[in-house]
């Protein structure tokens, strides 16, 4: 019998039994250091002179995996591949589709020491990062299987005299998933668990920094028994072969999560039509943020420290609910400072392989360079009260900065910078801090730590995001809790995680049989 939903717990890693099975796992990644591992098109494997290499960036020197890299001419005959089984795919029964995740989801739950100990050396997350992420992982194939069950009747409609009348929903086709390398193991699958359970077929793109952690996952598709050609394993380059793949024909829809940029360009390169194209491509979208806690006169200050370090620093700022503005009504901003301040210090900044570290590397060097060079830039635009310098040698590693008296119109504090950077900007009251949070062009996540209920209500009512949490960290949203996806250039509002969620991968049709 099928239970109700309810979250994948989280590992309680003081318990010795714990430790011991995470560093077991970490033993037995260490033993697949660097193997090679194939594209895998309508269930076959190729192997490719162009290949990926994943490095570890706590130790860039050690080559996680070796990846083989999709050319066009591939990425054609995963297109292929992904059209034929999709005849008949979608004509399998929801239940059926479902039961595949629930499978999918006991692997990955017997495998979860294993699947974490991967994103601590390729994605470089702490134990509990790292962990929050493989059970979100799980959350979405368990929440995403059910609510296929919901939706399978159709939707209620009137009936009128002499006539039957149905509206059922339908799978899209042919789909393409672009995943971040932030959430490598969750996003990637609930991206395409989405997809898959709905009917549709597609192919697999991850991100070129965390292609292993993806390959791991095709082992549980492979493991499941999902009929050849439903996911198609295809690490390749993004501007050339992600190209061709997002204006190809035959790809009915894309499903992103990245930057601002990349979503842009994806939007723009799938609206215009090609030869033999029969639709207008759905595009779903989730590309980042600049979010912000707002600390009011009135609030819990420890509570209000406590969430903006955790949502800050938390796997080192590369989140797209990170929180990047504490924005702080005058009365207590020096309370606060100092409270934020003294959180930051005690952090332990090393290779996340070891339980008590709570800040790991940056992802790659190009993400090293570019925060640090946001860090320089923040030295003239606020005052640099604490961090910023590099780490040790051979890893990513930059301390947590914190920027005081930062102007809300200064590029720290409305460009995306995907690092431990905080800007801390000071507002007259809580309408003028509300203000600042507003004046950006994103919308994605935000908090507001306050004990006045007017304020609440008005932050309710007026702080434009897709996501608001009252008195709360403004990370961390859990699967069928907090449906996620923001405003503006934030992306489609997709809300991943949501009960409506699943009917972006579907289009409703309508049946009318006359008696």
């Amino acid at each position: 019998m099928l239970t109700n939903y309810i979250n994948e717990p989280l590992t309680d890693f003081t318990r010795k039994n714990n430790i011991a099975a995470m560093k077991s796992a970490l033993d037995a990644v260490n033993e697949q250091i660097g193997l090679e591992y194939p594209l895998v098109i309508g269930g076959e494997r190729y192997t490719t002179e162009n290949s990926i290499k994943s490095l570890n960036p706590s130790e860039y020197d050690q080559v996680i995996g070796i990846v083989s890299g999709a050319s066009i001419e591939l990425a054609d005959k995963a297109v292929k591949a992904a059209d034929i089984a999709f005849r008949t795919w979608k004509y399998e029964v929801p239940a059926i589709r479902a039961n595949y995740l629930f499978k999918a989801a006991a692997i990955m739950r017997r495998r979860k020491y294993e699947f974490s100990a991967w994103l601590i050396k390729e994605a470089g997350k702490t134990w509990i990062e790292a962990d929050a992420d493989t059970a979100e992982a799980i959350d979405f194939l368990e929440y995403y299987g059910r609510r296929i069950l919901d939706l399978s009747s159709g939707v209620p409609i009137s009936q009128v005299q002499g006539e039957n009348n149905e509206c059922y929903y339908i799978p899209l086709g042919v789909g393409l998933i672009i995943a971040p390398w932030n959430f490598p193991l969750a996003i990637l699958t609930g991206m395409s668990a989405a997809a898959i359970v709905t009917g549709n077929t597609i192919i697999m793109k991850p991100a070129s920094t965390t292609p292993v952690i993806a390959a791991k996952l095709m082992e549980i598709w492979e493991e499941i028994g999902l009929p050849s050609g439903v996911v198609n394993y295809l690490p390749c380059s993004g501007s050339k072969v992600g190209d061709y793949l997002v204006t190809h024909s035959k790809v009915r829809f894309i499903n992103f999560t990245g930057s601002k940029d990349i979503g842009l360009r994806i939007n723009r390169l799938a609206a215009e039509i090609s030869t033999g194209q029969k639709w207008i491509k759905r595009v779903t979208a989730e590309m980042g943020g600049k979010d912000a806690i707002l600390v009011d006169k009135n609030a819990d200050l420890d509570a209000a420290a406590d969430g903006i370090v955790t949502s800050a620093f938390g796997f080192q700022g590369q989140k797209c609910s990170a929180c990047s503005r504490a924005i702080i009504v005058e009365d207590v901003y020096d309370k606060m400072l100092e409270k934020i301040v003294e959180r930051t210090k005690t952090l332990k900044i090393e290779d996340p392989v070891e339980a008590d570290v709570n800040i790991g590397p940056v992802i790659d060097e190009k993400a090293y360079e570019k925060i640090t060079a946001y860090i320089e830039t923040g030295k003239d635009e606020g005052r640099l009260i604490i961090g910023g310098e590099r780490g040790k040698e051979g890893g990513y590693f930059i301390y947590p900065a914190i920027f005081s008296d930062v102007d809300r119109n200064s590029r720290i504090a409305q460009e995306e910078i995907f690092g431990p950077v905080l800007a801390i900007i000071k507002a007259v009251d809580f309408s003028d801090a509300l203000d600042i949070a507003n004046d950006t062009v994103y919308g994605l996540t935000g908090a507001v730590y306050s004990n006045d209920r007017c304020v609440l209500e008005k932050a309710k009512r007026e702080f434009y995001v897709g996501n608001l949490y009252l008195n709360r960290k403004c990370t961390g949203a859990l699967v069928g809790v907090n449906p996620f996806g923001g405003f503006n250039m934030s992306g489609t509002d997709s809300k991943a995680g949501g009960p409506d969620y699943l009917t972006l991968f579907m289009q409703l049709k309508s049946v009318t049989e006359k008696y």
